[in-house]
């Protein structure tokens, strides 16, 4: 078992390596020259990271660089649409899109000689004349604040001892040897942590009801089945600082009397899984799991259980049902988990993103972080960043960014200048935004107001091409898809707004099924049994709300505006612009198209499968569709 006095000397005997590679001044020695961050995410490592770190540790050893040079698997950076990604420090020169074959320069030029290889920078940090603007300089980075996402990407996720360098279960230790129980439910009050799930109910207040009730045996649970389309965020946590989960939830057992908690993460997340395992062997025989932690005779453990990705499972009774062993299907509330939860044993859940903010309000007070954000929702938001915008990937803002600041300043803006049309937030659970709100703050209350929610923290962008109904349909079947039959608001009326949906977008819609729609979805907000049925129409009616006039062109004039919708358009050339080179028509996979060479060229439309082949090959720019 480790005690206080050797997490202190584990963190000092690391703090020279953490403060090199954090970019800060160094205030302690490292043993090492540089330090070579290469990503080990999930989305770095399926465009080959763990190569390139082989190649680049093979090519070090080959340099006689092994004592000069450490190389670190991380976490995600943040910049997941530059990947595979890697940082030299203490320069911060960042690495992007690194091939195998750029190793040998990079070692040779800039481990070995000091010369940054400047035509492999992340193009906004090129100064020129070898100087790099340091990330936290860059659009990207400047406007974020990372708290939950705070060691991602400086630290290996593998090795405990650095975790304890940046402060790891030193918070654990300050509650355990100088709080009682009370107070810390007391400091989370006061910090105003609201859920980060999608609910944003108060975290304090969670815990507070739990502690309340009596039982032999209470537990916690964390929520890392992070199942929205485009939502990684809780994934990168795990991948990046497993550690700190742990930490969170340690101190949540001792807050309501728990000596139990259980992480239910995704089996379709297995480096996540992979790295919690290792944490939870490192944690236990560092002591701080098990029994007698930082010996005050406070015992809590952790077990993972796997889920199979079932959608449903994120809702809170669900996922405690599935870890009883039985099919993840909703309970009916109340009672509520904090009486009778897991094991109808009084337990709280928590996702990763709220438990990932838990040690950092412990070590620096509750109004340190409710000095961050709005005054009803405090704190940071980590956003999935992804869909038409150039910079795709992990944001963490402070509560009350605008919408325009991310995608616009941190995002890059949309590619190929296309206008902004709408941002969805909140997943299938979620709705969209219109250009018009663009400038409204983004916090739980603002969003609730203008028809969408927070969610946990997906937000895709969209520009000008795409279908507002095609989108409230993408959401809508896979919500119908993940329903778990349960209950027949969810399993029967999410199938019939699909069908209207369809009708709609195949051109055979009518405006009563506008009011259809309208009256289904009430019937599934005020009946359905657990959230995914009640907000599964928010995608729908925000779409309603601010594009109706997509839904009338649908069905009145037989036009799909963004041109998406097959049924709805047909492909066309302009004979004063076809060149008569016949490449469309020895393209099309239906021999839809006939002309002579030199000659225009026409579609045959009963013929023609739209799939729009020839009007990506067509050189000319002579295919339109309309």
């Amino acid at each position: 078992m480790k005690s206080l006095e050797e997490l202190k000397a584990i963190r000092e005997k690391n703090q020279g390596d953490i403060s090199l590679r954090s970019g800060h001044e160094v205030k302690a020695e490292s043993k090492y020259r540089l330090h070579v961050l290469v990503c080990g995410g999930t989305g770095c490592t399926s465009s080959g990271s763990q190569k390139i770190r082989e190649k680049l540790e093979e090519e070090i050893k080959r340099n006689g660089l092994e004592e000069e040079v450490a190389v670190v698997k991380t976490g995600c950076f943040g910049l997941c649409a530059l990947g595979p990604i890697m940082i030299v420090y203490p320069e911060g020169a960042f690495y992007a899109m690194v091939k195998e074959e750029d190793i040998p320069e990079i070692v040779s030029e800039h481990l070995l000689k000091g010369n940054v290889v400047e035509r492999l920078l992340y193009d906004e940090t090129v100064k020129g004349n070898n100087e790099i603007l340091p990330l936290q300089e860059t659009q990207f980075y400047k406007k974020q604040h990372r708290v939950a996402l705070r060691n991602c990407g400086a630290i290996n996720p593998e090795n405990i001892e650095e975790y304890i360098g940046t402060r790891g279960y030193e918070a654990l230790g300050t509650v355990l040897t100088t709080k009682k129980p009370e107070e810390v439910i007391r400091t989370i009050l006061d910090s105003g942590l609201r859920g980060r799930g999608g609910a944003g109910f108060p975290t304090g207040l969670k815990w507070k009801f739990a502690a309340a009730n009596q039982a032999d045996q209470k537990y916690v649970c964390c929520n890392a089945d992070e199942g929205d389309p485009g939502a990684f965020m809780d994934r990168s946590v795990l991948e990046g600082d497993p550690h700190v989960v742990l930490e969170a939830m340690a101190i949540a057992g001792y807050a309501i009397g728990a000596s139990q908690g259980y992480i239910y993460v995704r089996a379709e997340y297995p480096i996540a899984v992979e790295r919690l395992n290792i944490a939870i062997k490192q944690a236990r025989e560092y002591g701080l799991l098990g029994e007698d932690i930082f010996g005050t005779g406070f015992r809590f453990d952790i077990e993972l259980r796997l889920g199979a990705g079932a959608f449903v499972c994120g809702e809170e009774t669900a996922l405690m049902t599935s870890i009883e062993g039985h099919r993840g299907e909703p309970r009916p509330r109340p009672p509520f988990p904090a009486l009778k939860g897991l094991f109808r044993k009084p337990t709280i859940l928590n996702n990763v993103e709220t438990l990932a903010n838990i040690p950092q309000i412990i070590l620096n007070g509750a109004e340190w972080f409710a000095d961050m954000g709005t005054e009803k929702s405090k704190g940071t938001k980590v956003f999935a960043l992804g869909g038409k915008v150039k910079n795709t990937g992990l944001v963490e803002i402070p509560m009350g960014t605008t919408l325009r600041e991310i995608v616009e300043e941190i995002g890059g803006g949309i590619p190929g200048g296309k206008k902004f049309k709408a941002a969805q937030t909140g997943g299938p659970s979620g709705g969209c935004i219109p250009a018009e709100h663009f400038d409204v703050p983004i916090d739980y209350d603002n969003l609730i107001a203008i028809g969408s929610m927070m969610g946990s923290g997906g937000l895709i962008v969209m520009d000008e091409d795409t279908c507002m109904v095609d989108i409230a349909k993408f959401f809508l079947e896979f919500t119908v898809d993940e329903s778990c039959g349960k209950c027949t608001p969810c399993r029967i009326g999410t199938r019939r707004m699909l069908e209207i949906l369809e009708k709609i977008t195949n051109g055979q819609g009518t405006m009563e099924d506008l009011d259809k729609l309208e009256d289904l979805a009430a019937h599934l907000r005020s009946n359905s049994l657990c959230a995914l049925g009640q907000t599964a129409p928010n995608p729908v009616l925000s779409t309603l709300r601010y594009f109706k006039d997509e839904y009338i062109a649908h069905i009145v004039d037989k036009k799909c505006p963004a041109g998406v919708c097959k049924a709805l358009l047909s492909y066309k050339i302009d004979a004063d612009k076809c060149k008569g080179c016949t490449l469309c028509a020895r393209t099309c996979p239906n021999d839809a198209i006939t002309g002579s060479v030199r000659e225009p060229h026409v579609i045959n439309q009963d013929k023609c499968v739209k799939c729009g082949a020839c009007m990506e090959k067509c050189r000319f720019g002579a295919i339109y569709k309309e």
